[in-house]
């Protein structure tokens, strides 16, 4: 490991000792200072958040926006505890578990599941969750900067999932993973390159829209939940959810299928709205030749 990803490694391991509710306060704080001084990423979080809530303006956009890079920036801050001190602490900080039984029941029945995890709330820790009751594998792509793959590596541990690349090669050993019965984690509201994907409606606007997960489902024939770790108020914890999924997510017909994929990350946002990463820009690309992206 290069020194310098090791020494990230470290600041990691010491600010994990930290409480939650410090690390959570941190990011709060941050998240602040982010809402005034970065008006650049303030402006892509409130066009999302128009997009969600038709209608939203004033102070209450104010809000919500605030809110959501508040929530943000906990998704980096608290990551000095689940990654910094590893799965065995990290799990200790799950206080309730809604829709287990679903889980439970997708993989007894040797299928083969697929965990829809949305960029939404706590997703490592949804990782550690799963993979200490099952097989698991997550569907990824390299870091941009190579050297943070021994990073990734290290701070999941040895019990950590398969990591399985997106590309051809990957794929088909999804294939054969799920196959085996086991367990993969894919996040579907990851926005595919142009031409890769399907436009199908995600709140009031159409998104491009994956196409692998609904096409790997209906290859496999295996189960497909959401999953998600929902932060609790003042770093109480955190609370895992499975929801089920539409059986439209079958569908041979890829705008079908897509627009319950989006429909299920939906379900998912409401659970806990502000905790969405609303600073992604889902929405640049559209259907329309020659209409300007939003975040203009």
């Amino acid at each position: 490991m290069r020194p310098d990803i090791y020494l990230i490694y470290l600041v990691l391991r010491v600010v994990g000792f930290l409480p939650l509710r410090w690390l959570h306060a941190l990011g709060s704080a941050l998240g602040w200072f982010s809402y005034h001084l970065a008006p650049r990423s303030r402006r892509v979080v409130e066009t999302n958040l128009r997009i969600a809530r038709p209608g939203m303006e004033g102070a209450e956009l104010k809000r919500q926006t605030l809110l959501a890079m508040q929530e943000t920036c906990k998704s980096g801050t608290e990551l000095a505890k689940i990654w910094g001190r590893g799965p065995e602490v990290a799990l200790k900080l799950v206080r309730e578990v809604c829709g287990q039984d679903l889980l439970d029941e997708a993989l007894a029945s040797g299928k083969g599941v697929i965990i829809a995890a949305p960029h939404h709330g706590c997703w490592e820790l949804l990782n550690f969750w799963v993979a200490k009751r099952s097989r698991l594998s997550i569907l990824y792509r390299p870091p941009r900067i190579a050297a943070l793959e021994q990073l990734l590596r290290k701070v999941r541990g040895p019990g950590a999932p398969e990591q399985i690349r997106a590309d051809a090669a990957g794929v088909r050993t999804l294939y054969r993973w799920l196959s085996s019965g086991g367990a993969t984690g894919i996040l579907p509201d990851q926005k595919p390159r142009a031409g890769e994907g399907q436009f199908a409606p995600f709140f009031t606007r159409e998104a491009l829209t994956m196409v692998l997960l609904p096409r790997v489902a209906v290859r496999t024939g295996s189960r497909v939940l959401y999953g998600f770790v929902e932060r609790l108020p003042a770093g109480r914890g955190y609370r895992v959810h499975f929801l089920p999924a539409s059986p439209d997510i079958f569908s041979t017909d890829l705008k079908t299928a897509c627009t319950a994929l989006n429909r299920g990350v939906e379900a998912c946002i409401e659970v806990a709205f502000s905790q969405y990463q609303w600073h992604y820009k889902r929405f640049s690309l559209s259907p329309i030749p020659g209409e300007p992206s939003p975040y203009r």
